[in-house]
């Protein structure tokens, strides 16, 4: 008899699901898109960071790493932010912070390094157990009145602590320092802008909500990059501010030094944005080893004499050419002039949005009326539940010695507080603030503080009222501490803009050197 098949009966568990591969990569890929979008690569419109750089700047405030005290060793801020808010790899963490402590990245820095933290050669910086840091003046502008719950706080990753999602921003951030990332399917590229020019705009936008975008450009007029430079002045600087889109010319800071010999140095003082100064300068080379245009042949010795008092890169011209052509020539086929995409793409409304200038301005001067507005209500609370105190302890103070009649004669405190209570109609904390009350507090010049600052906080009270209930009040507090602000960061420009003038091949072509020749002359006039 044929054995009989032992897996003829069997049921998979598992069926197999069919799915269309529409909807298997909207299930797959659409959940990890979100996330990277959201979470790690694109910046919040309101305080201009990305994840990492808010989970930094939190957890240092947490170490208590301000201005004013020691340096802390990265390793523990790194392995703080990693192991409570950040758990995507120390790497991540670091290079985040380091970014932030460079001046030749940021605009304003928000993280103080000490230490090797890398340079405009490419040069990495030291190794976390190496280098410590703590936060900027501008850090704490940005990090001001968290704790008077003026945003919105989630768990975090493991819903042990509680982190911001957003930090208070006291100025405009995603403006001043830019932004920089590449998501799933998106990419930013916010330009830096000079941190005083911005803040005028922001209040000029407060005063004048229709202000037209030309009227902003006559105060922002286009990006302050942090190593200086010279910028184009195109067309492409309002398409960007206009549509969130555009290409700016960046151009690097020269001058001629004429030599004694009859050479001329071309001397470059500041490179284009974002520009390996190293990189750079062995293009150059590579054009002249290549001898691709004959105008290269003009260059015979290209240093780098950069030090600790600034940029210095020297490119010496020979004396039979003509040193402005050369320098026409660099711009056009080496990084001395570099395109700067501007693609303003930051999350706004709980989406990556394409923004202009003015929608920038917009969606931060909400979150500041938000923040202004929720600070004041919960100073208002605070102010409110101290002068209901202060009244307690004032009726009890004019009426010293029947209060402590009526004490001394209580069995117990819980009595003595029911007694207050029925006696003086108190409130429970007023009672309990009384029983509290230490007995140095009844002299007279004790009473006297009770009452001025019970009178400080009704002025105080009413203050706080009147700005949430006027609109205009509300602006102006902004605007006041915008200023405040404005002149901590204030700094001049360092980008100069320029008329645009594009070298043309003719003028970056260099006729060849004379050179000695011999010609002989035939019979019958031949050569």
């Amino acid at each position: 008899m044929a054995k009989k098949n032992q897996n003829e009966n069997i049921t998979p568990k598992n069926p197999i699901i069919v799915q269309s591969m529409d909807d298997v990569m909207r299930s797959s890929m659409m959940p990890y898109a979100e996330h990277v979008i959201l979470e790690r690569a694109l910046p919040r419109v309101e305080d201009g960071l990305k994840p990492v750089q808010r989970r930094i700047l939190y957890t240092m405030m947490e170490l208590g790493l301000s201005p004013d005290k020691p340096h802390r060793k990265s390793a523990r801020i790194v392995g703080d932010c990693l192991g409570k808010y950040h758990p995507h790899g120390d790497s991540s963490v670091y290079d985040a912070m380091v970014r932030m402590a460079q001046d030749f990245n940021m605009r304003i820095p928000l993280v103080d390094g000490h230490g090797n933290f890398g340079s405009m050669d490419g040069d990495p910086a030291a190794a976390m157990r190496y280098t410590e840091a703590r936060m900027t003046e501008a850090a704490m502008r940005m990090l001001r009145d968290l704790e008077k719950d003026t945003v919105k706080f989630s768990l975090n990753f493991d819903d042990t602590l509680k982190e911001p999602d957003l930090l208070p921003g006291c100025f405009p951030n995603l403006l001043v320092n830019g932004s920089n990332g590449i998501a799933v399917g998106l990419t930013t590229s916010v330009p830096p802008h000079n941190p005083t020019e911005a803040i005028d705009a922001v209040i000029a936008k407060i005063k004048n909500p229709e202000i037209s975008l030309d009227d902003l450009m006559k105060i922002l007029p286009c990006p302050d990059f942090p190593v200086g430079g010279y910028l184009l002045n195109t067309a492409e600087i309002r398409t960007a501010y206009e549509t969130g889109r555009g290409k700016l010319i960046n151009r690097a800071k020269t001058h001629f030094e004429p030599l004694k010999n009859g050479k001329t140095n071309i001397v470059i003082t500041e490179f284009p944005y974002q520009v390996n100064k190293a990189a750079a300068l062995e293009k150059v080379l590579a054009l002249v080893q290549q001898k691709s245009k004959s105008v290269f042949a003009g260059i015979s010795d290209i240093r780098d004499e950069s030090d600790r008092t600034g940029v210095r890169a020297v490119i010496e011209v020979k004396k039979d050419f003509d040193p402005q052509k050369v320098l026409n020539a660099l711009f056009k086929y080496s990084d001395l002039q570099k395109t700067v995409s501007v693609i303003m793409v930051a999350i706004a409304d709980g989406k990556p949005k394409l923004l202009g200038l003015s929608d920038v301005l917009d969606y931060y001067i909400k979150h500041r009326e938000n923040v202004v507005t929720r600070r004041s209500r919960y100073e208002l609370d605070a102010a409110e539940r101290r002068a209901h105190v202060l009244q307690g302890l004032i009726i009890a103070l004019l009426n010293i010695d029947e209060v402590i009649a009526l004490i001394r004669a209580s069995k117990s405190p819980k009595a003595a507080k029911q007694g207050l209570m029925e006696r003086f109609d108190l409130t429970a904390v007023q009672a309990d603030a009384i029983l509290d009350l230490r007995l140095q507090r009844l002299t007279n010049l004790e009473q006297l503080e009770i009452e001025r600052e019970f009178d400080r906080l009704c002025k105080e009270i009413k203050r706080l009222k009147s700005i949430l209930e006027s609109k205009s009040k509300l602006d102006k507090l902004i605007i006041d501490e915008l200023m405040e602000v404005r002149e901590l960061l204030a700094s001049p420009r360092r980008t100069k803009l320029i008329d645009a003038v594009q070298p043309n091949d003719d003028e970056t072509e260099e006729k060849a050197a004379a050179e000695p020749a011999f010609v002989m002359f035939l019979p019958d006039n031949k050569l």
